[in-house]
């Protein structure tokens, strides 16, 4: 009887080779098995199973903590060959758990704590390089210009229902200008995180969790966008008596923050020197109405969940979800899922009724409008409307979708103090 030639279904190997693709590229691991001889070929067996289903398939940590582990040890022990290996497989878009460049720069900062000054500085070096090889952009920057950003202090108020915010003070100097972000509905004040860090050198920022969001108080009951613009007044007042900014705020609202701003804009002028709206509008058309009363429905009755994965479809744009920007969108997705239910449709039953347009024309402050090229939630026909409707505003568009702010942070940043500049 003839043996058949083809061996026997090896289920470890088959996961673990899933899990090395899927972590280093089909390429990668494609090379790897193509220098198999027969004095090795047993050894990458072993390590697949082993190494990439053994621990890598382990629940305990997702794989961005494991691929950081893994730099952070390659690098300390001087294994610089797998240190790139892993590198380019924590870097190359669309592979699971992938890191984004600020990630890295952070771990790489902590290794020369941890690991050594020489071993972090290599690190650096390397990793340069296969920024540039792979694509990212990599300019030149003086190192006296360089400076951590910081997370801000957290800042409650002693009133009713409690607000929270984010508050960063200038890294030099007195500030140019206090700017006041208010989010998208889902998210938190966090999701400003990538504008402010472009700002905080010069700049005094508040970044405020709106009612229900973040670390704000949901109060009982129904609510209008105009009671969210009375609860960020009331925030204001209370960072001013404790002298933590000062002076009219440049505000900076994107989707809901954006409505909310326009409400703040015609019920507390006096407190405005600009008013920036991002991604937003001033009414919705019976369509839009009705996809948002579609969305309310399908939170209450099944979850965010359930409207997540189409939320994040509409925040960003399928080449940024695909690509580098797959580790951010997982973010943000996260925020979605873990607001509170209640807060999504009470603040959502507020943004649904939104109606400023016929009173734009009482905005007298420098505005400034921002679309997104691809945004189908407040598409650029929005942005033309409250550009026609408030006399003397600019409007520009980004390449983004509806959360242009997080998926084109830099280019967002550099929009709003070109605007300030020119005040």
């Amino acid at each position: 009887m003839s043996q058949d030639p083809t061996p026997p279904f090896d289920h470890e190997l088959e996961r673990g080779l899933a899990n090395r693709r899927a972590a280093m590229s089909d390429a990668f691991v494609d090379r790897a098995f193509a220098h198999a001889t027969s004095f090795n070929a047993e050894f990458q067996n072993f390590m697949t199973r082993y190494a990439w289903q053994g621990v890598w398939g382990r629940p305990g940590l997702d794989w961005s903590s494991r691929r950081l582990i893994v730099l952070a040890i390659t690098s300390a022990l001087g294994r610089w060959e797998e240190f790139d290996g892993h590198l380019r497989g924590a870097l190359t878009p669309g592979n699971e758990g992938a890191l984004t460049v600020d990630q890295l720069r952070e771990a790489l900062i902590q290794f020369a704590i941890y690991a050594g000054v020489p071993a972090a500085n290599t690190a650096m070096v390397r990793a340069t390089g296969i920024l540039r090889e792979l694509g990212y952009e990599v300019t030149p920057q003086p190192a006296d210009q360089a400076a951590h950003p910081g997370t801000g202090r957290s800042v409650f108020t002693t009133s009713r229902p409690r607000q929270h915010a984010s508050v960063r003070t200038p890294r030099r100097g007195a500030p140019r200008a206090t700017f006041f972000f208010s989010h998208a509905l889902g998210q938190d004040h966090s999701m400003w995180d990538g504008v402010a860090d472009e700002l905080a050198e010069h700049h005094t920022l508040v970044c405020a969790d709106t009612r229900g969001h973040g670390r704000s108080d949901l109060s009982g009951g129904a609510f209008t966008l105009a009671d969210l613009a009375d609860d960020a007044a009331r925030l204001l007042d209370e960072l001013e008596a404790r002298g933590l900014c000062s002076g009219p705020v440049v505000w900076v609202g994107l989707s809901m923050g954006g409505m909310v701003g326009q409400e703040f804009a015609l019920r507390h002028a006096a407190r405005l020197r600009a008013l920036v709206l991002a991604n937003t509008t001033g009414q919705y058309p019976a369509t839009g109405r009705q996809a948002m009363n579609e969305r309310l429905a399908a939170a209450r009755d099944r979850g965010l969940d359930a409207i997540a994965e189409g939320t994040m479809s509409r925040f960003f744009t399928q080449d940024f979800r695909a690509g580098r920007g797959a580790a951010t969108v997982a973010r943000a997705r996260r925020l979605f899922e873990a607001t509170d239910p209640q807060a999504y449709l009470a603040c959502g039953s507020a943004v649904r009724e939104v109606d400023t347009l016929s009173r734009l024309h009482e905005i007298e402050v420098p505005a400034l409008v921002i679309s997104g090229a691809h945004d189908e939630g407040t598409p650029p026909a929005m942005a033309q409307a409250l550009h026609a409707g408030i006399a003397g505003s600019k409007l520009v568009t980004l390449e983004a979708a509806h959360l242009s702010a997080v998926e084109q942070p830099r280019a967002f940043a550099q929009e709003l103090l070109r605007f300030v500049g020119g005040l």
